[in-house]
């Protein structure tokens, strides 16, 4: 799957989580949704991608795909 996609699916999935107030809950609600949703390999991809340039990512997005390294 191309970055593009990943991180335009990423994206998505942090616009929704961001109605909650609560930013910290918000991280922790799209860590889960992807860890519990994306294949490893497609985690893996937007992790490294995150690490090494993370232009197009929202903020919300990198917080929480940062997230999943350590999980």
């Amino acid at each position: 799957m191309k970055i593009e996609r990943l991180i335009r699916m990423a994206n998505d999935i942090s616009d929704f989580f961001n109605a909650e107030s609560n930013k910290e809950i918000a991280a922790e609600g799209i860590s889960k949704h992807i860890l519990r949703s994306w294949d490893p390999r497609m985690r893996n991809a937007i992790i490294t991608y995150c690490k090494q340039d993370g232009s197009g990512l929202n903020e919300l997005t990198k917080t929480a795909i940062l997230r999943l390294e350590q999980a």
